[in-house]
């Protein structure tokens, strides 16, 4: 222990001996930084799709600071692609309204179909069956359809013009069997 402290003493005093000559000295230090090398770059993985029958896209991207590296990747699945196939593969197994069906479910396709007269099958059925069906179910039409939408607005407008919308063509039809009814229970002895 007192050698230790001996130690310690001798220490600081070759310390303040120092720090004290230095004071009275005029010497200029200048100093300079390497740099050995640049931060490690973050790299993006590497998604490889060479094959022409996936519908799929690749896409990564990387940013790096000075203190942190991010890298990601992702594959992007098209779904228009996969449409197409997969009615290439119904068709060619002999199932064509299905191959059909399948292309339908895209809005662009199913305002083709309809704007040329030959509307998409409706669950099995084809031609008019499918039309009524079609206009019995509009919430079945596929979503972003701008033809089906314009029919629509032609038979809003339809209806403007007659006046009476159906429910309220039902409910004048009940209102009036009400009258007829009770006027009949008033004749009744």
């Amino acid at each position: 222990m007192k050698t230790l402290f001996i130690l310690l003493t001798a220490i600081t005093l070759v310390v303040v001996a120092t720090d004290a000559n230095s004071a009275d000295t005029n010497t200029t230090v200048s100093s300079t930084v390497v740099t050995d090398k640049a931060p490690t770059t973050a790299n993006s993985p590497s998604i490889v799709i060479n094959n022409s029958d996936v519908c799929k896209t690749a896409a990564a991207g990387a940013i790096q600071t000075q203190i942190l590296g991010i890298s990601s990747g992702i594959t992007i699945t098209d779904e228009n692609c996969e449409r197409i196939k997969l009615s290439r593969s119904l068709y060619s197994m002999g199932m064509k309204v299905a191959a059909v069906s399948t292309l339908c479910a895209d809005p662009r396709v199913w305002d083709a179909m309809y704007m040329a007269g030959t509307v998409c099958p409706y669950m099995g059925d084809i031609g008019d069956s499918a039309r009524s069906k079609w206009e019995e179910n509009p919430d079945m039409i596929p979503e972003g359809s701008q033809v089906f939408k314009k029919v629509e607005m032609v038979k809003q407008e339809e209806n403007k013009t007659t006046g009476l919308t159906d429910g309220q063509k039902l409910l004048k039809f009940i209102l009036a069997g009400m009258v007829m009814h009770s006027g009949i229970v008033a004749f009744v002895p």
